[in-house]
């Protein structure tokens, strides 16, 4: 909410890049009425948080994207929600911040963390080069388990995977986000005509790749396929430019951790974003700036701790 509210909407001011935000709303479908019934909690819980969020039925879902499937038979609705560019934000926040002067180690894997007087102090390469701060942010996506594991700490974290695919250039059609019940796809069209989607295969299991090495291909990209024609009969012809697949990482409630570690002090956790990560990194990002400054942050962040699975005693 904070990030939609005082980030996005002149982020590309702020930064001097356009990163091609857009808030043009977002519809998540349902064909049946179990989708209804899930969609109708999910924009319950939506609004208990004060989103903009309201259940409309077929007719209004053709009204607001008259390309999708008939099948619809309604949706929840979010005109607030919007989209971006990720590659042009990153490389926006990239150039702005070495302007200010932050220096960047690319191929620097990190093998372990060290504390020195019993407060954290180093972060060691695989090389052996050694990094020494008074404050160290891991935000390694999954990998932040295992690098956390170095210090004693364990964040219960799992990861799936999750592709995602650019088709070939499509006469303009809508400029909203779409999603469904099921989670079978989310994306967008961009500007130029492309449309990017990302799905969830659900075949990893019936792959003979192993699972730190599952990749996009035509097995698994398929089962994307199938749901985004399913929504959108308009694409059946579209033709896939290129496609890719990656981890996400999630805490088993679903909750991001965003904390300082009070068994080692100078550890500061970003993780666990669920997919959410782009869309919530300028307000993240603020917030991680302050807690480094010891400042309040703009959000309350309490429920993100890293302990909160802990038993209470």
């Amino acid at each position: 909410m904070y990030a939609i509210q005082n980030m996005w909407p002149h982020l590309s001011e702020e930064l001097g890049v356009d990163v091609e935000y857009y808030q043009k709303g977002n519809l998540r479908l349902g064909k049946t009425e179990a989708h209804l019934k899930k969609l109708n909690t999910l924009a319950t819980n939506a609004q208990s948080v004060g989103l903009d969020v309201r259940m409309v039925d077929g007719k209004e879902v053709k009204e607001i994207c008259p390309y999708l499937s008939d099948e619809i038979i309604g949706a929840s609705w979010c005109p607030t929600d919007g989209h971006a560019n990720p590659l042009m934000t990153t490389l926006a926040y990239y150039k702005r911040s070495v302007e200010l002067g932050v220096r960047y180690f690319t191929e620097a894997k990190v093998k372990e963390l060290k504390k020195v007087k019993g407060k954290l102090r180093k972060v060691i390469l695989e090389t052996g080069e050694v990094f020494e701060a008074d404050t160290v942010i891991l935000a390694a996506g999954y990998e932040s388990r295992y690098i956390a594991r170095t210090v004693g700490i364990d964040i219960p974290m799992t990861r799936y995977f999750e592709e995602a695919l650019v088709t070939e250039m499509q006469p303009h059609m809508f400029d909203i986000m779409l999603g469904t019940a099921d989670a079978d796809f989310y994306g967008h069209q961009a500007q130029h005509g492309s449309f990017v989607f990302g799905s969830e295969s659900g075949l990893e299991e019936a792959t003979d790749m192993a699972p730190t090495d599952l990749k996009t291909n035509a097995l698994t990209l398929s089962a994307g396929c199938r749901a985004i024609m399913g929504y959108i009969p308009l694409l059946k012809d579209a033709k896939i430019v290129r496609s890719w697949g990656g981890w996400l990482d999630l805490c088993y409630d679903g909750v991001p951790v965003i904390s300082r570690v009070d068994e080692v002090p100078g550890l500061i956790l970003a993780c666990a974003f669920t997919g959410h990560g782009f869309g919530t990194a300028p307000s993240v990002g603020l917030m991680l700036a302050q807690m480094v400054l010891g400042e309040k942050t703009v959000v309350d962040i309490s429920s993100l701790r890293y302990d909160r699975f802990k038993s209470a005693r």
